[in-house]
């Protein structure tokens, strides 16, 4: 698929639409598959600091960063939230690098996107992708234990 759209032939859909007005294929072509959206978190009850760890949701696939059940994902995960283009602004927790999140603050995509750069592999080569550095929430004993996994270096916002 082009980025191009009709309404403005010469800008992308990302810049040329808003959120809401895209199409499903446009709204899933912006997640980049980094998987860090899929990672346990905590909110500091003092500060209100969101902070990540390496362990995922039970449904993600460590080595592909996808959702082994993308479609259905409610049914295995209940408290699996869905990104709409209605909520992307509540979700604080999301993480910054996220192209949602980057778009809807009126950031753009970054560099290494996918959709900018052509390459899928781009993401993990710039150190965003969670590819190979999660564990599954299903190997803790218990859901805190995640905590001990703390990744405060995740909370940046991927560069650019």
């Amino acid at each position: 698929m082009s980025p191009q759209t009709l309404e403005n032939p010469s800008r992308p859909f990302w810049e040329s639409k808003t959120l809401s007005q895209m199409t499903g294929a446009e709204w899933e072509s912006l997640c980049d598959g980094c998987g860090r959206c899929c990672l346990i978190r905590f909110e500091d009850e003092d500060s209100g600091d969101i902070i990540p760890t390496t362990v995922a949701c039970k449904l993600l696939d460590g080595e592909t960063c996808q959702c082994t059940r993308y479609k259905h994902r409610k049914r295995y995960v209940p408290d699996c939230i869905k990104l709409t283009p209605h909520n992307v602004g509540e979700l604080q927790w999301m993480p910054k690098s996220c192209a949602y999140r980057r778009i809807h603050e009126g950031k753009g995509l970054a560099s290494w996107h996918p959709l900018i750069s052509g390459d899928p592999n781009s993401v993990v080569a710039a150190g965003i992708s969670m590819k190979g550095l999660t564990i599954s929430e299903d190997e803790l004993d218990q859901p805190e234990d995640a905590i001990a996994y703390e990744a405060p270096d995740l909370s940046g916002d991927g560069g650019d």
